[in-house]
């Protein structure tokens, strides 16, 4: 799974989407028709949100059914952070019947939107503003924002606070997932992870040595690109899966390139992503909803 090189290279990327395409994507157009739509189901209402924590204050979206009480979701998005196609799916998810909170992981540097849809992204200064924000992500504030994310979902009415909490991330969010699962053990019954970024590393803080200390099912979907960059990491993660004796489903997605789910990825693969959310519906559903 990728590493630095392939954040700045998905920041850079743009096969197979105009530039323009690639902007009326991220502000939000077409993004309801990039889906289909017969398999939602409740009515949801959503919201820009403030969370306070330890370091400020988080903006965010919420969304969840407007009737009843639902298991939460935490959602990490990738290295362009929160903005619309984050929130149409957040709000994708609600409508299967979770409480999900999408949060900008930057805001301890400025609000969303924190990269504009318009950018050029073969500029190298968008480039290097990007890698700069990443870089000030580490696992101690992820353990920091985790607690307070959590808590503040299990302060909302639309939360049921007797049903474990689900995390997704994506891109550089799989780090996120992985350290909020730790952080919180007891609170957290799912992770979901694709094309996560740097799952399995050489060094003493690498994700996946926190396994041990987890209690969560989990989905590993991989893109095809970051495992012929790192085939051995999908054995590590599954051989510490195995060993902490926590179910793991681990793929490589075919074809598949680092990026591919977001809809206004300029790598997004449409039928490819619809098999991840199937997966990410399946783990949910068995690991919260029972």
């Amino acid at each position: 799974m990728c590493e630095h090189d392939d954040l700045a290279g998905f920041a850079r990327s743009g096969r197979g989407v105009t530039r323009r395409r690639f902007s009326q994507l991220a502000l939000g157009a077409g993004l309801a028709t990039a889906w289909p739509r017969a398999s939602f189901g409740a009515e949801t209402r959503g919201n820009d949100v403030d969370v306070a924590t330890p370091a400020g204050t988080a903006d965010a979206f919420f969304v969840h059914p407007v009737e009843g009480k639902h298991p939460g979701v935490l959602i990490w998005p990738d290295i362009f952070g929160l903005r619309p196609a984050f929130k149409e799916m957040a709000t994708r998810l609600a409508e299967s019947g979770y409480a999900v909170l999408v949060v900008n992981p930057f805001y301890r540097t400025q609000r969303a939107p924190t990269s504009p849809g318009h950018a050029n992204m073969d500029d190298p200064a968008t480039r290097s503003a990007l890698m700069a924000l990443h870089d000030t992500l580490t696992p101690d504030t992820a353990r920091v924002d985790a607690k307070a994310l959590v808590a503040y979902l299990d302060q909302q009415a639309a939360v049921d606070p007797h049903r474990k909490i689900g995390t997704t991330g994506y891109c550089m969010g799989g780090p996120l997932v992985f350290q909020t699962v730790a952080s919180l053990p007891d609170r957290i019954g799912a992770g979901a992870t694709f094309h996560g970024g740097g799952l399995v590393t050489d060094r003493p803080d690498s994700p996946h040595l926190l396994i041990p200390g987890m209690k969560a099912s989990f989905l590993v979907a991989i893109a095809q690109s970051d495992d012929a960059k790192q085939p051995g990491a999908k054995d590590s993660l599954r051989d510490a899966f195995s060993r902490a004796k926590l179910p793991a489903e681990i793929e490589v997605y075919a074809g598949t390139k680092h990026g591919w789910c977001p809809p206004d990825s300029p790598v997004y693969d449409h039928d490819q992503a619809e098999k991840a959310w199937s997966r990410l519906l399946a783990l949910m559903g068995g690991a919260l909803q029972a």
